[in-house]
C-alpha cells in the first residue's frame, strides 16, 4: 500500500481526534441524510391549481396529463350528505356565492360556479361531487384524499368508504386518506384496515412524539417544520413523511430544502417544478 493511501486512510480518525479533543469540548455533528431508494411522490395539491380552478374536473384532468403520482382532493360535506371538492368551509374564495358549504344542499351547490380569472377572461367550471371525480377517472389514477369532521363530527367517513369500494379503488390500493383528526383516521381505519392514512400536523403545531407513536404509515407536516432531524427520526420508524406548502411565494424555494432531506412527497401547487428538480 502506498503512502498516500496510508495518509488518505488516516485523516479522518485525525480529524475525528481534534473534535473530541480538549476538556469540555463539545463537537457539533450535522445531521446525516438517510437515502431512500424509492422516488417521491408527486401529489397534485387541488390539482393543477397553478394553470386552472382549484379542485374542479378540468384542474384534476390537466394534472393526471402532467403526470403526478395522486390528486389530493379536500372533501366538504353539503347539507344533504353530499361530498364535494372543496378546501375552505365556505364557497367565498373560489365561487361566485358566499356562505358555508354545509348550509346548501347539492342541488344549491351546483347553482353556483369556480371562478379564476385569465388575464381579462373569466373561466367558469361548475363544482363537482368526489362521484364525478372518481367517474372521470375511474382506476387510471391515485386519490389523496383528505377528510374532516362536519360541524365538530364524524360524518363523512361511512358515506366515503362506500363510494370507494363502489368503485373497488381500495381493493386496487388507489387511495390515502389523510385528515388533521386522527378521530377520522381511526374511522376509516375501523371501516377499511387496510387503507392507507397520513396524519396531518397543521403550522407550528408538530410533535415528533406524538408522530412517531400513532399507528398510521404517513406523516404530513408544513414544510416550516421540516428539518433533516425529524425526517431522520420518521424515516427510522419506517414512516413516510409527506411535506405541504401553505406559502405560495416560498414553495419553491422550499421544495429545493426539503428535497435534500429525503422526503418522500409532496403536495405541490407547481407539478412540472417538482417534477424537474427531482429529475423525473
Amino acid at each position: 500500500m502506498t503512502k498516500y493511501w496510508i495518509v488518505c486512510m488516516l485523516i479522518p480518525f485525525f480529524i475525528l481526534s481534534l473534535t473530541s479533543c480538549g476538556d469540555n469540548s463539545v463537537s457539533v455533528v450535522a445531521q446525516p441524510t438517510i437515502e431512500k431508494e424509492d422516488t417521491p411522490r408527486v401529489i397534485a395539491h387541488r390539482g393543477a391549481n397553478e394553470w386552472y380552478n382549484e379542485s374542479t374536473i378540468t384542474a384534476y384532468k390537466i394534472a393526471a396529463d402532467s403526470g403526478v403520482d395522486s390528486l389530493e382532493i379536500d372533501l366538504r360535506m353539503t347539507k344533504d350528505g353530499e361530498l364535494i371538492a372543496m378546501h375552505d368551509e365556505t364557497i367565498d374564495r373560489t365561487t361566485n356565492g358566499k356562505g358555508k358549504v354545509s348550509d346548501y344542499t347539492l342541488e344549491e351547490i351546483k347553482s353556483f360556479q369556480t371562478l379564476e380569472s385569465d388575464n381579462s377572461k373569466v373561466i367558469t367550471e361548475e363544482i363537482p361531487t368526489l362521484k364525478e371525480i372518481i367517474e372521470t377517472f375511474h382506476d387510471s389514477q391515485r386519490y389523496y384524499i383528505e377528510t374532516r369532521l362536519v360541524n365538530g363530527k364524524l360524518a363523512m367517513e361511512e358515506k366515503l368508504i362506500q363510494l370507494l369500494e363502489e368503485y373497488q379503488l381500495l381493493d386496487k390500493n388507489l387511495v390515502t386518506i389523510q385528515s388533521f383528526s386522527e378521530e377520522s383516521l381511526l374511522k376509516i381505519k375501523e371501516l377499511a384496515p387496510h387503507t392507507e392514512l397520513a396524519l396531518l400536523f397543521r403550522k407550528e403545531s408538530f410533535s415528533l412524539k406524538k408522530a412517531n407513536e400513532v399507528d398510521f404509515p404517513i406523516i404530513g407536516i408544513e414544510s416550516a417544520d421540516v428539518t433533516q432531524k425529524i425526517v431522520n427520526e420518521l424515516h427510522k420508524q419506517g414512516k413516510e413523511v409527506h411535506v405541504y406548502f401553505t406559502n405560495k411565494q416560498t414553495q419553491k424555494e422550499e421544495q429545493e430544502r426539503v428535497m435534500e432531506y429525503q422526503v418522500d412527497g409532496y403536495f405541490t401547487d407547481y407539478i412540472h417544478f417538482t417534477k424537474e428538480i427531482l429529475a423525473i
